[in-house]
């Protein structure tokens, strides 16, 4: 028998909110790396890391939000939680192979090339494992030819979040490309859902319970939180509040040390500008250098 079903249950709510998600963990990951490029005195490693756990992390989260959704209207929906854990570190550890390549190799060909197939192969991963954590009184059956379009998708949209995350500086920038990775992302998603059938071995009756809410809703949660955290990181950081430039000027060029020696004037003028001989005001109403001594210069 085969079962109906239904990737809307909640009609728009689930699709906006997955893509959201997206969006948000596209935009923290891009930044992250970002700030990781941008100046070679930063905690490099760290950076790349939190950005790829955003991204996986929101990769993730767009998923079992988008699952919320998805019902067979013949049968109960339930999930194995270890199965769904593991989607969530394939999704992180795949992602951050993507990012630390291009992170360290910068965006050549070989290195996008390898870097997008590695992590678009791992974003195919993540969703697949996630369904196959999906349990009912039935069988998942997939389209051939709709799975390997999905992951095509998912190997190009990869490979162009990876490219805009070493190739792309301005914040407005960033946006955009987030914006775009999310319907990337959403995309292959749905793309992959649509090669999905469903054939019940029984009549389980109508849908009559939220197990699959009930189960995902908490496990969502520390990854919605993880992505607010990281997003206030990312909005304190002085690269974004300070803006590039002035962060450029200020600390990329001339990092402030800690060392008490090594400290800058606080004053807007540099150690060369105090030392330099101040204009005086001299009889002719012209402007010259004074003496050490501060006396006049005779005429």
């Amino acid at each position: 028998m085969q079962g109906t079903i239904d990737g809307f249950r909640y009609g728009a709510v689930t699709p906006v909110a997955a893509y959201l998600m997206a969006c948000l963990g596209g935009a923290l990951g891009l930044r992250c790396v970002v700030r990781s490029l941008h100046n070679a005195h930063s905690w490099k490693a760290g950076w790349l890391a939190l950005g790829a756990t955003s991204i996986g992390t929101g990769i993730w989260t767009m998923h079992f939000i988008a699952m919320l959704g998805f019902q067979v209207e013949e049968a109960r929906i339930g999930y194995d939680v270890g199965l769904t854990v593991l989607s969530l570190a394939v999704a992180i550890v795949m992602v951050a192979v993507g990012v630390f390549t291009v992170g360290y190799r910068g965006a050549t060909t070989g290195a996008l090339a390898t870097a997008g197939v590695i992590t678009g192969l791992g974003v195919a991963a993540m969703h697949y494992l996630g369904m196959s954590a999906l349990q009912l009184n039935g069988t998942i059956e997939y389209r051939t030819s709709t799975v390997v379009l999905s992951i095509a998708i998912a190997i190009v949209a990869a490979t162009a979040a990876l490219w805009a995350a070493v190739s792309i500086r301005g914040f407005l920038a960033s946006l955009g490309a987030s914006l775009v990775m999310g319907v990337a992302v959403s995309g292959m998603h749905y793309t992959a859902m649509a090669a999905v059938s469903v054939h019940l071995h029984g009549t389980g009756g109508a849908w009559t319970g939220d197990s699959a809410t009930s189960l995902l809703l908490p496990m969502l949660l520390g990854p919605v939180i993880f992505l607010l955290l990281a997003g206030v990181v990312v909005m304190f950081d002085p690269l974004l509040v300070m803006g590039e430039g002035t962060w450029d000027r200020s600390f990329a060029r001339h990092p402030v040390s800690t060392k008490p020696a090594d400290r800058q004037p606080d004053s807007a003028f540099t150690a060369r500008d105090a030392a330099a001989p101040r204009p005086v005001a001299t009889n002719s109403g012209r402007q010259g250098p004074s003496s050490t001594t501060g006396r006049r210069r005779p005429r």
